[in-house]
């Protein structure tokens, strides 16, 4: 797939000695294919199963080379999808269009190699998948992390503007030990 080539280049760009490269989800037809307010449930599917290949086999040949130590692999997006569908007056008696939305206040990001304990899931949402309940990472906390593993010291990218103090992580933001190797 697109996703999976994707990911092969960032495998050999790794292995090139590339520090950063970023992959972004896009489907030949859909630059947004995971913005699934219609046809959510067909649509996740066939995501997920494309998504989740190409991932698996990203980690698997970084570990395989010997780069998942030193290479941080994060799989994520900016928010989650609600755990109750999202009717819209368009889909209404077609279950099988039915979409869900935005949501923010539990959702997953998947870490591996570059320093993160590996085998684990750290945290859980509510019995609705609602709300983050057990031990919730505030999305400052995700990147403060993210910086450590990465061997930056988050606080030292403060810097004052008008009074205010500014840094990537908000001026918030600790480091999630629990995750670290």
């Amino acid at each position: 797939s697109k996703f999976g080539q994707s990911c092969l280049l960032a495998r050999r760009l790794a292995e090139r000695g590339v520090r950063f490269t970023t992959v972004y989800y896009t489907s030949d037809n859909d630059n947004q294919p995971w913005d699934t307010h219609q046809n959510h449930y067909k649509r996740h599917a066939e995501l997920c199963a494309d998504a989740d290949q190409a991932a698996a086999a990203l980690i698997r040949d970084l570990r395989q080379r010997g780069l998942l130590d030193e290479t941080l692999v994060v799989v994520s997006g900016e928010f989650g999808r609600t755990p109750y569908a999202e009717i819209r007056n368009e889909d209404k008696g077609d279950a099988k269009k039915l979409g869900r939305d935005h949501h923010h206040t539990a959702f997953s990001t998947v870490l591996a190699g570059g320093g993160v304990r590996g085998g684990m899931a750290y945290g859980a949402s509510d019995e609705l998948g609602m709300h983050a309940v057990e031990n919730p990472v505030h999305v400052h906390d995700l990147h403060a992390t993210m910086f450590h593993l990465l061997g930056i010291d988050h606080e030292q990218l403060t810097y004052r503007y008008s009074g205010r103090d500014f840094r990537l992580t908000d001026v918030h933001g600790r480091v999630v030990r629990d995750v670290l190797a």
